[in-house]
């Protein structure tokens, strides 16, 4: 089996990729696989530019192909925010309960046809000694007033995705994989990916 990997400690984003390259005949290595991995600090201002940051950092690191995912919640009533920030919007340490708590928080008494938001994910495959390229996917959906389901990570018990009639997190991982941001940029990557690993 080929081997990818994946730059990211997060667990579950390891889990959705993991879900995501398994049927592509790809076993999934991360962050959490190599201790001594640099802490790469995304000092960018767009998902593209902290993507590529650290899959080249950790390409060059490892002398390996290396795919990193920045992704975010863009909330129209909030002007785009949290966006890049979205992991740490309420904070440094990453609390994705009080990060779901500030987005509800500012949301308060906005209507349920103003609460309009979109998963964003931008993808960066960086590779020894060959140009980064980047893959792009949206989920549109609309902020809940209160939390629904126990499934994901991050912003999904509040992003509800209206064909579905359900959040994120009442999703099984095959489900929101089918229909998430990161899916379709996976999608997307999948299609060239055998070009890439050449």
């Amino acid at each position: 089996m080929k081997q990818v990997l994946i730059a990211t400690s997060n667990q579950g984003k390891a889990k959705e990729f993991e879900t995501l390259f398994s049927p592509l005949g790809y076993s999934v290595k991360t962050l959490l696989d190599y201790p001594d991995a640099p802490d790469v600090n995304e000092t960018g201002t767009t998902f593209e530019e902290n993507a590529k940051l650290k899959a080249e950092t950790i390409a060059k690191q490892y002398n390996v192909m290396t795919i990193a995912d920045d992704s975010g919640l863009i909330v129209d009533a909030l002007g785009g925010e949290p966006g890049v920030y979205s992991a740490r919007y309420a904070g440094e340490e990453k609390n994705d309960e009080a990060n779901i708590d500030k987005v509800l928080k500012y949301l308060q008494g906005v209507k349920k046809s103003a609460r309009t938001a979109r998963f964003h994910c931008t993808l960066a495959v960086a590779r020894p000694n060959k140009e980064t390229v980047t893959f792009t996917g949206e989920c549109e959906g609309n902020i809940t007033t209160e939390r629904m389901g126990d499934g994901g990570f991050g912003y999904d018990p509040v992003f509800w995705v209206e064909d579905k009639q359900c959040t994120l997190a009442q999703m099984t991982q095959r489900q929101k994989g089918a229909i998430s941001h990161r899916g379709k940029a996976i999608i997307k990557l999948a299609e060239l990916l055998p070009t890439l690993t050449k």
